[in-house]
């Protein structure tokens, strides 16, 4: 199901033609590979997991147009929900999020090996999967439904707040399981698993279309490259010239609430990083359950306007020392 449109926000991005980079070279339509002579990690960005999601897509045409080369390793691009990012309509912008359903949920084996189930994302991810595989370092770019602050949700454990330290932007990182509706790419075997070296980020730059998302898809791509050392400081300079690194604070999500009903609501027009001061308060109803807030100074991380059974209506979280 599409998002629910009730809120609009201007269209303030291009989404880029990707056609040109459907042959790729591995074998996989709208995967490439670039191979240093030097070995290293295996590193990789991907755009367009929901396909109204454009910021990822011009972070990943940047690089392209530039010729991003590896001083090491290898890196990849991949765009991912392509039959979703193809049917994008500036005029309907919230339609094309997914086809049928939400590719980023299914990455749990047991969904992935399910053949009892298909449709055009498991599709494409069961395609997508052994390349996936042989992934180091994957840095996944999102946007968000509102015009909120951008977030990088770093997972669970240490390793992925220590590699949001690496990367350095944006100020806000968010540390969580994901969602009961699924398990995110982001948290994809050894992405999520500690005794793995493997690592995993997930970037939310704002707003779907607001103009700014574009550049900091563009900004944090470089600066995950520079932190796995893939590329040279000199070649990212121009670009990077005018970006400041923040002071990064750490948000600590406790769980989701996940919807129960198909009569759940907000209690107030929720955009996300609301701080809710005291315990109980309640913030919804799940039909006639009232839904309150677990302790004092509570932070609402993107409160949902998709309130369909199962899908998450908002993850609950507090700020909390980096460590």
């Amino acid at each position: 199901m599409p998002e629910q449109a009730q809120d609009s926000y201007p269209i303030e991005l291009t989404a880029p033609d990707i056609a040109p980079y459907k042959a790729g070279n591995t074998g996989i339509d709208y995967i490439t590979r670039f191979d240093a002579a030097e070995p290293g990690p295996h590193v990789m960005i991907t755009a367009v997991v929901h396909g109204n999601e454009v910021c990822g897509a011009i972070a990943l045409d940047w690089l392209f147009r530039n010729s991003v080369q590896p001083l090491k390793g290898s890196l990849s691009l991949g765009f991912m929900n392509i039959a979703a990012y193809d049917s994008f309509d500036p005029a309907d912008p919230t339609a094309s999020r997914f086809v049928d359903e939400d590719f980023n949920r299914l990455w749990a084996a047991e969904t992935l090996d399910n053949q009892e189930r298909d449709s055009v994302e498991l599709r494409r991810a069961r395609q997508v999967r052994p390349y996936l595989d042989g992934v180091d370092f994957l840095l996944d770019i999102h946007s968000m439904q509102h015009k909120t602050p951008p977030l990088m949700m770093a997972g669970p454990l240490p390793k992925g707040r220590a590699f949001a330290r690496d990367v350095g932007l944006p100020e806000l990182v968010v540390t969580d399981t994901g969602h009961a509706a699924g398990k995110r790419m982001r948290d994809y075997e050894g992405f999520a698993d500690p005794a793995s070296p493997k690592n995993a980020l997930l970037m939310e730059c704002g707003q779907h279309w607001e103009a700014a998302a574009g550049p900091l898809a563009i900004h944090t791509a470089l600066r995950f490259l520079l932190a796995k050392g893939v590329v040279a400081a000199d070649w990212a300079a121009d670009e990077l010239a005018d970006v400041e690194l923040p002071r990064q604070r750490f948000i600590e999500v406790t769980g989701p609430i996940t919807i129960e009903t198909s009569e759940f609501r907000f209690v107030d027009d929720y955009r996300g990083l609301e701080v809710i001061p005291s315990a109980g308060t309640v913030i919804g109803y799940d039909g006639e359950t009232p839904v309150t807030t677990p302790y004092d100074d509570c932070v609402l991380i993107m409160p949902s306007r998709r309130l369909n059974p199962g899908a998450s209506a908002v993850r609950l979280g507090r700020y909390v020392e980096a460590v």
